[in-house]
């Protein structure tokens, strides 16, 4: 019975940490590093130490947003996406804030090592980031709820993660790293769009000002076709331009997925979207590690 209640507790906190948006951390990670490696700056443990804090980042930005959107009402019984721990009362707020704090804390330890090697730059990253986990969802102006979580999500997500990978490696930067950088960071951005897109109707309830409830279902899936559309165009653009070569369309290849989970979100309505928030997540690990297999032979 301990054993069997120990596994409920841990499948629990599982459920908090949202393991399935951990691709998202990833992905940007792998890119930086493989743009490094490609510029013979390939550094292990600095490449490892900016994966792990990444990790933390996004699990500390999860426990954040369940804490802060449980306690502000914002998560109803009404939600159709997964069981949020705050609201459910599965886990009392007091743990899931302190769980919070612990996770910045492991996640400020990978920072500080990088600050050792990276100095200053990589210190103002890490305490932007560190104020951007509890100001997404938290503080006097949440970005998720004034329509910002979306230009957050693919300036962290994007130029942030994957230009502060390679200069942690190279302590140096390139414009091209900048340029790759930009994939990752849509197509995680469109990750957030079908999250926003699913709970149109419960942020509007509960006074949630996301940019889906701004812009209605019909512009959020545009948005997110945008979004992902724009991704697939960069790899021809590039080569169309001579900054890089043929090993550059590469990611093509997950071109079909990327038309199904179109389609999916133009299909699809309320907790079915759900699966369209994996698949996606999938869709970005996906291109950026053809991405980054491209950006080694380019």
């Amino acid at each position: 019975m301990k054993q069997s209640g120990l596994d409920a507790r841990i499948r629990v906190w599982c459920l908090a940490m949202r393991p399935r948006t951990l691709p998202a951390a990833v992905a940007p990670v792998l890119v930086g590093t493989s743009a490094a490696a490609a510029d013979d700056a390939f550094a292990a443990l600095p490449a490892m130490a900016a994966l792990a804090g990444a990790l933390l980042l996004q699990i500390a930005v999860n426990l954040a947003n369940d804490y802060f959107d449980g306690r502000r009402g914002i998560d109803t019984k009404r939600r159709l996406g997964p069981i949020r721990v705050t609201q459910s009362g599965l886990i009392a707020p007091g743990r899931v804030l302190a769980a919070t704090w612990l996770v910045l804390a492991l996640a400020g330890a990978c920072g500080a090592y990088l600050a050792a090697v990276g100095g200053w730059p990589v210190m103002v990253i890490g305490l932007a980031s560190i104020a951007g986990v509890l100001g997404y969802s938290g503080g006097p102006y949440a970005l998720a709820s004034h329509g910002l979580g979306n230009p957050f999500v693919f300036i962290f997500f994007g130029p942030v993660a994957v230009c502060g990978t390679y200069y942690v490696q190279s302590l140096t930067l390139t414009g091209s790293v900048l340029l790759w950088s930009f994939p990752p960071g849509l197509l995680i951005a469109a990750i957030l769009a079908v999250n926003n897109l699913r709970d149109i109707a419960t942020d509007r309830e509960t006074g949630k000002h996301t940019l889906a409830v701004m812009i209605g279902p019909r512009g959020t899936r545009a948005e997110y076709a945008l979004l992902v559309v724009t991704a697939y165009l960069l790899p021809p653009a590039l080569l169309a331009a001579g900054i890089a070569r043929a090993w550059i369309l590469l990611p093509l290849l997950t071109l079909p997925l990327a038309v199904d989970n179109i389609r999916g979100v133009y299909r699809a309505n309320g907790r079915a979207l759900n699966l369209r928030l994996g698949a996606t997540a999938m869709l970005a690990l996906w291109f950026s590690t053809a991405w980054s297999i491209a950006i080694l032979c380019t």
